[in-house]
Order: C-alpha cells, then structure tokens, then sequence
C-alpha cells in the first residue's frame, strides 16, 4: 500500500512589515520541498505544503489549533515569522506535531518538538558588536519594533555587557546610549532621528523587522546622519537593502549566518541550484528564504534518523549532535539550535561586501 502524503504547514509572512521576505521564503521553501519530492519525499511520503501567511498571530493560531490540525491532518509545521507568532504556534500545536522555526531570534526557546534554524544573538550580535570595535564603533543607540525579538535581544545585550566574566576588551569598550521601541508599521522616525543625532552614538543598532527598517535607512538617509553614525542590523537581508537604495546604504552593516554574495562551494551550489529551478527572475536568495530551505532539509534529516514524525523521536536524536553541510556551510544542529558560523557584511550600494566571518562551528 502507498504511504499517504506528508502534509506540510509552511507559515511565511505575506502582508504587514515582514511581508517583504515573503517571496524569498516562499520560493525556498518550494524549492526545498521540489527537491526532496523529487529525491522520494519525506521517509517515503511526498511532501505536500499549505501556506499561512505569518504576519497575525491569532489568524495564524486559527489555522492550526487543535481541530484545524486534525481537519488537515498536519504532519509538520515550518516557518519564518515573528517570535509573538512563534509562541501562538507553539502553544496551538501543544507538541503534538514537530515545528521548525527558522528566523533568527532572541533565543531560550526549548518547547517540546520545536527545532530551530535562526541566528541568536550570542552567536551572531555579540560578535558583531565586539568587531564593530574595531572601527571605532562602540557607543550604540538601539532602535527595534516593539515586540518579543528585539526586547529580549537587548536584554541579552545588557546581561552581556554587565557579566562578571572578565570582559575583553571589544566588551568592555561597547556602551548603549539608549534603546527605543516603536510599534510595528511605523514610518515617522522624526523624533527618533533628533534623539539619534543628540545621543552621540557612533552607531545604531537597527532590530527593526522588514519594512520599518527600510522606512528608517531612507528617513536616517535623507537627515544626513549616514555621514557620520553606523548601522548595524542582524536582520537586513538583500531585499532590505534594494527596497532601502544605494543612497540611504553608506555606512549600513548587516550580519546573518547567510548573504547571497558568500563565495564557498556550498552557497555558490545551491545558487546554481536555486537559478536552475527558477530562472533567474527568481526572489534574491536572502538569509531569510535560505533559512527556509534549511529548516525543511532539517525536518527531513531528523525524521530519516528518526524512522519517523513523531515529536519525541524526533527531539532525541535532535538532542544528539548532528553534523552536516548545507548552504551555510558546515553547520551543528546541537540542543535543538543550529551552530553555524556568522558574516559580517558592508553595503556596497545595493550588495553586500562580506568583511569578516565568526566560527561557532
């Protein structure tokens, strides 16, 4: 008897400030799943997708609380949203189905039967800060969208800069002039650029999602202040960047455990790959759309060391460590994270010149 089909939940965002990594998500989530439907789907089982858009946390929640689940039989859930969509999936699925989230994020998340891809800030702002150091950067003004990623970002930030291990001395030399939270959507920076320009900071922290970042780079653009201040954003990907112009990108870094301009045998394949499949009219490949592909190759790896879906066989041999390459490059998946290496990048009108690489691998 054939075995049924794999009914995949993929949750992307579509609409709202993150809307703008929609099509890159979604174009790597398709490939990744053409990919393994062609190689024999998921322990044998083609894999098919219904998409959620991520950007309302209740709406999303409606489509997978517990009579949805059964209704559409969901055997997995992957994803690339905010972390206050993150906690309603997580609490809607219960652990009865696995669910990889694939966004980069505060960190701490340890649900049963929930695996995640993303960047946390540990592995991938701290360094940056330290190396921005470097460049004579090291009074910050931080400026996130007011939610659970960029908050507890900064608290991890702080709890850093305040530990009682001996500092080095990129920690001890970074300070924060001060942090502000706007709502999600905003698009008057006036007040926030005046304060900006009286902190004194060298640079600004940018934890501002999708685009509300790209609003902020034109307004800090157009007031001059790129002349003079940094930014630094962990989550500032190649359409961020197009949609911001050449002209609002002097001065902008950006760092991700993936840029479409990494030069290794790993990317470069899998954007051979990637063009091949689509054409080459096909959504840039950013962090955000590779992670996509990542988090679903990931599902597929453990469910094949596994022998099955099941969440708690799944969470067993995903808290062994496993090794393998990807596009990232070498990567661990070890405690339910993802241990990958991260890159620091500089705008380059509208690309990214890669400058330094972070082991964690």
């Amino acid at each position: 008897m054939p075995l049924g089909r794999l009914n995949l939940g993929l949750v992307l965002p579509q609409s709202g400030p993150s809307g703008i990594f929609g099509p890159s998500c979604q174009a790597s989530a398709e490939y990744a799943i053409d990919e393994l439907n062609a190689g024999g789907g998921i322990l044998g089982r083609e894999v098919a997708v219904f998409v959620d858009g991520g950007a309302d946390p209740s709406a999303v929640a409606a489509c997978i609380a517990p009579n949805q689940t059964k209704r559409r039989e969901l055997d997995a859930v992957v994803g690339w949203h905010t972390s206050a969509v993150r906690r309603r999936i997580v609490s809607a699925i219960g652990g009865r189905i696995p669910y990889v989230y694939t966004a980069v994020y505060e960190g701490g998340e340890n649900s049963d039967g929930v695996f995640m891809t993303g960047e946390v800030p540990t592995n991938q702002i701290l360094p940056a800060l330290e190396w921005m150091t470097e460049i004579g950067v090291r009074k910050w003004y931080v400026i996130g969208s007011d939610y659970v990623w960029p908050r507890k970002t900064v608290s991890v930030i702080r709890e850093f800069l305040a530990s009682n291990q001996r500092p080095s001395r990129g920690r001890s030399d970074v300070r924060l002039a001060s942090c502000e939270f706007l709502s999600l959507g905003t698009s008057d920076f006036t007040s926030t650029l005046e304060a900006i320009e009286m902190s004194g900071a060298d640079g600004v922290l940018v934890l501002l999602l999708g685009q509300d970042a790209v609003q902020f780079n034109r307004s800090f653009s157009r007031k001059g202040l790129h002349r003079d201040i940094v930014r630094l954003s962990p989550l500032m990907d190649e359409n961020m960047l197009l949609a911001s112009g050449a002209h609002a990108a002097h001065g902008l870094y950006s760092v991700s455990g993936f840029f479409q301009c990494l030069v290794t045998g790993h990317s470069m394949d899998f954007e051979s790959r990637y063009i091949k499949h689509f054409g080459p009219t096909a959504p840039p490949i950013t962090s955000p759309g590779e992670s996509c592909y990542e988090g679903i190759r990931l599902l597929a790896t453990l469910a094949d060391r596994a022998g099955d879906l099941d969440p708690m066989s799944l969470s067993y041999h995903a808290d062994r460590t496993l090794d393998y390459d990807s596009p990232r490059g070498h990567v661990r998946f070890d405690g339910r994270h993802l241990a990958q290496d991260m890159y620091i990048a500089r705008a380059d009108g509208v690309e990214f010149d890669i400058l330094a690489q972070f082991s964690h691998v």
